[in-house]
């Protein structure tokens, strides 16, 4: 759940890295809600005859579209490529099968142009600073 509340709190921030661990747990929390509220207004409309749920679930994608392609771009930082590779989702046929690839890849070993590893592979320069300041 921290790393869902990473992805909000980073909500404009297209800037730094973000590890796979939070793009594939802010996709599986968002999952999560999206088909509990999809079940939901199933549930409502054949009991009550309302789809209110469902309201409720376009609300909440349209919320978290935002933060869902800011994580996509730092996880791509992460992995040493331009945000613009996401548009290569839209090559036909291979385009998001590529996009799934890069996003499962490991993150890039020590500092790129974005920001440090986040893991903290590689990041000896910076260890080493510390307490030398």
């Amino acid at each position: 759940m921290k790393w869902y509340i990473t992805c909000i709190k980073n909500y404009f921030n297209f800037t730094g890295r973000a590890r796979r661990r939070e793009y594939w747990m802010f996709v599986l929390i968002n999952l999560t809600v999206i088909l509990s509220l999809l079940f939901l207004s199933f549930y409502t409309e054949e009991e009550f005859g309302t789809d209110f749920p469902i309201t409720i679930m376009f609300i909440y994608i349209l919320f978290i579209i935002i933060p869902h392609f800011a994580v996509v771009v730092r996880r791509l930082h992460d992995i040493n490529k331009s945000g613009v590779w996401w548009f290569i989702r839209f090559v036909p046929l291979i385009g998001p099968f590529w996009l799934l690839y890069l996003l499962c890849e490991d993150s890039w070993e020590g500092p790129n142009k974005w920001d440090i590893n986040p893991k903290g592979i590689g990041n000896e320069d910076v260890i080493d600073q510390i307490g030398n300041e």
